[in-house]
Formats: C-alpha cells, structure tokens, sequence
C-alpha cells in the first residue's frame, strides 16, 4: 500500500468524518492518519473527526482474525508485546472443524493458515489430492501438509525464533470491545478528533452529497468526506443516500447467533474451533481470561429458545445461570461500498458470517484498497467505480467460500443441513470450482484462470474439499506408493522444524 496523498488540491484539510466507532471505524480512524499523514508525505492535510455514541458499546463476544491484522498492526508501528495484553489476545494459526462432514469419515479437519514453509509441502499436497480424486488411497489431512497444522496440533506457538529462515504466518484472537478501546487510544496520539455524540439527523448539500452530521447533544459536524460505521443501521450510505442492501439469504441461511462466555482454558489452543451442531455451528475461540464461544443459526430452522438450549448442552453448562446474549446477523451487501461522498465499512457495508473471520479482514482491505485507489487517483466517479467493482467481487468470492463450507456438508441429522447441502443458489464461479474438482481437473489453474489468489487460493480450496472428504470411493486395486506425504518424508521434515517453536506460553515479541 502506497502513502501519498488523497487529492493534488493542497489548499486546505481534506476533512474527513467518520460516523460511528467500533473496531471497524477506528481500523479506519488508525489506517487513514497513519498513511496520510504529513510524516508519509500526504501534499494536502488531512483532519479526521469520529463520532460515536456513548451509549452503544462493542459487543465484545471474543473474535478472531486473519493473518492480515498482523500486517495491521505492522503498519502502525504497534508491537505484539504491546497490544496483545491489553486486549486478552491470543495466537492463532488455524480453524479447526469439527463433524460437518461425518459422511465422509473425516470427523474433524484442519484448515492453516498458509506460510512460507509450506511451499515445500504445498505441490505434494495438490498432487495426492488429484490422485485420491482418482481413487488411490493417499494422504490428503490438510494439517499434516501445512505448518501451521502441526503448529496447532502440537500448541505451539507461532513467534518465529531469529535463527528459523521461514516466514510463518498467523493471526490472533482477542476481546473485540477491548481492542477498540486500544485503537481509540492510539488514534488519538495520532490527532484524530474524537466526539461523543448521538447522531439524530444527516444534512445533505443540494447535489445529494452529505454536508454533516446533527448530533442530539446539538452540535453539526461538517467534512468533505464521510465514512459510515454505524453498524446494520447504515445511517448514512443505506438510509440516507438509499444505496440498496444486496442479501446473501439465498447462499447462506444463518442470520442469529447466541453468545456465551465460559472460563479460560487452563491449556491455550492456537486455533479457532468450529464445531457443527443440529442447525448451525459453534464457535470457540481462546483469550487469556475467557473462552468466547457462540452458536450460528437459522431462525427458520431452530429458534432462539432451542438454540440457547443447545449451546449450553454443547458446552456442558447450566443454561440458568449462564450469561446468554442473542444476535441479529444481516448477511449480504450493499449495491456499492462508495457513494457520493460517503464510504460504508464494517456491519454498514455488509456482513458475512463469521465460520473463517473475515469481518475484520473485510473492513482492513477495504480501506487500504480505498488508500490506494485515491492515491493513484482521487476522489473522482472513476476511482469509485474501480473501488466498488473491487470490493464487491471480493465479498462475493468470500461468501461463495463460506459457502461451500455449508454445500459440501454430509450430515443427516436435520432439514437444515439437508437444505444447506441441496441450494441451487451458487454464483457461476463456485459451479465451475466444484466442477473442475468433480471432473478431476487442475483446480490451480482454475483458481489462477478466476483471479481468485486474493480471496481464497488454491491451497485453501483444496484444505477445504479434502477435509470434506469430496472424493470418490477408494479403487479396488491399490498400487500401495504414490503417496507424496510419505514419499517426501514430510513428517520428519515438519517435525524437525517443530523443535524450533516454544508452548503458547511465549511471551509475545517485539516488533517494534
């Protein structure tokens, strides 16, 4: 990502307002006067002003990220040792699933995230996946093939010792309520205004464009640019500027979810447990002081009374005296993500459910993917049709990857997943994805001819149909070698790197 400037006109502050606080508006308020800054060699000034409402708080369930927040964090300049504390922060460096795919025989799969080890494991592993797909009986355990598998299986954590040549990556789980607080803090080392205020009306210039903002407290808050994170409201792109919402409820069904805390883990996992249950999944995700866990679900297949009941049971607890919390989801996105002057992020531009915790990496990559295309050339209708076209391709590749995850399920036990398994509503791109696996294709070169490295690659499509199982029965003649796993000695390769990683008791580096 570039840091220049966000207009050539250098006569006065570009003003900019964010409407709404919450992880996503002070991502937003951190990136925005980090790259451009007058430090970063921004020609025109920027002054950047967040409203929030004292009275509405972050829901602070517990959540994971992608390793793209490592990247976050980097750009600011802000150490592991520093905010990982404050935010009851853990290591994570994959999602575990468990029973989504009983018919198959595999109950419990292993999605890594992807470092850069694995390009000695990440050819053998595409070739003992054609080769199982041609009925062979080979390896095709998604952990044993990744590094960050054996990471997770043997708990280890991810900090890199200065002697290991390889970059590994990782991402983080943490008190979500906790990290917007640390954001609120560094933004405003950073100069950006904060008010506290209720927003009760939107002023608009007579060309449509949004002049400022009314609080109820009665101050009007003017910019030249707006960005609107006041969550599935979407005060200022939906309600005002009347951008239509695009639903996603034809690809994906879940729209609640309740939430529960329970006790710390006496030994910290590394990794995200997703866990199927009769009518949706559960969540578990390990910080330092807590467990967040949460249910995902349909409403019109269970209802929150039935759902609440279940987690409970799930987590063997007394469902009296636990602390429930139950929440609306509206999965989808808008029409377009930048409108007039007004950008939407975070729950304001859409939302897609959170089985592999993309919410933060959406809003991440959304506002660098905005950093950059002002950069290389303004505010104008062109930069907000590339930025629109990008964004929006961008959720619709991560919905069809989540997706399949529900698609591909061989569970019997309910009409929810018999109905996930059997919608008709997939995008053209997914067909042609399960299509060339089915007909034992070059899923690769599929995923290179898609454009597709960006969202989910190839590595990661193949993680998620082996660990499905979504291969044909085993051929009655077994030439018994052909397996690369065994072949290339990769248990003895990955456990001989293992030697270099410590418990997750680590204390964090710093990196600053």
């Amino acid at each position: 990502m570039t840091s220049k400037t966000p207009t050539q006109d250098n006569s006065q502050a570009l003003r900019i307002v964010i409407a709404g606080g919450g992880t996503a508006g002070w991502m937003a308020a951190n990136l925005l006067a980090t790259h451009w800054s007058a430090d970063n060699n921004a020609l025109r000034p920027v002054h950047i002003t967040l409203v929030e409402s004292p009275e509405i708080g972050i829901i602070g369930v517990g959540e994971g990220s992608t390793p793209t927040l490592k990247r976050f964090f980097n750009d600011l300049g802000i150490a592991e040792s520093i905010w990982m504390p404050a935010c009851n922060a853990t290591y994570k460096v994959s999602i575990r699933f468990d029973d989504w795919s009983p018919g198959s025989g595999i109950n419990t799969y292993s999605h890594p995230f992807i470092s850069q080890l694995d390009t000695f494991s990440e050819r053998p592993f595409d070739v003992n996946c054609y080769t199982r797909r041609l009925g062979l009986d080979v390896n095709t355990t998604p952990g044993d093939f990744l590094f960050n598998g054996w990471l997770a299986r043997y708990r280890r954590s991810p900090v890199t010792p200065a002697n290991f040549p390889f970059r590994v990556e990782y991402g983080y789980h943490f008190d979500s309520a906790l990290l917007g607080q640390f954001l609120k803090s560094h933004a405003a080392r950073l100069g950006v205004n904060y008010m506290a205020g209720n927003i009760s009306s939107v002023q608009r210039h007579p060309n449509g464009d949004i002049a400022g903002l009314q609080t109820a407290e009665g101050n009007i808050i003017t910019g030249d640019f707006f960005i609107d994170c006041t969550g599935f409201k979407s005060l200022l792109l939906q309600q005002t500027l009347k951008v239509p919402f695009k639903s996603f409820a034809n690809n994906l069904y879940n729209d609640r979810a309740v939430v529960c805390p329970t006790p710390a883990l006496s030994d910290t996992p590394v990794e995200t447990r997703s866990t199927a249950l009769s009518n949706g999944w559960a969540w578990q995700i390990p910080l330092t002081n807590r467990t967040g866990n949460g249910y995902v679900y349909s409403s019109h297949f269970i209802d929150d009374e039935r759902a609440a009941t279940e987690l409970c049971k799930h987590l063997q607890i007394n469902e009296a005296s636990a602390d429930l919390r139950t929440l609306t989801m509206n999965v989808g996105q808008v029409a377009r993500h930048w409108s007039g002057n007004c950008l939407a992020l975070g729950l304001s531009q859409g939302f897609i459910e959170p089985l592999e915790a993309t919410a933060l990496h959406l809003v991440q990559t959304s506002v660098e993917q905005f950093i950059d295309t002002v950069n290389d050339g303004g505010l104008g209708e062109q930069q907000q049709h590339r930025y629109n076209q990008l964004v929006s391709k961008r959720f619709e590749r991560v919905r069809d990857y989540i997706v399949a995850h529900y698609k591909l399920n061989t569970r019997s036990d309910s009409e929810y997943w018999q109905a996930n398994r059997h919608n008709e509503y997939l995008s053209e791109s997914l067909l042609q994805i399960l299509d060339v696996w089915y007909r034992r294709g070059d899923l690769r070169a599929e995923i290179k001819r898609q454009q597709l490295d960006s969202h989910f690659g190839s590595t990661s499509w193949h993680c998620l149909l082996a660990g499905y199982g979504a291969f044909p029965a085993l051929g009655a003649n077994q030439p018994g070698q052909g397996d690369l796993y065994t072949e290339k000695e990769l248990e003895a390769f990955f456990s001989g790197c293992l030697m270099n990683f410590s418990p997750p008791g680590y204390a964090p580096r710093n990196t600053e």
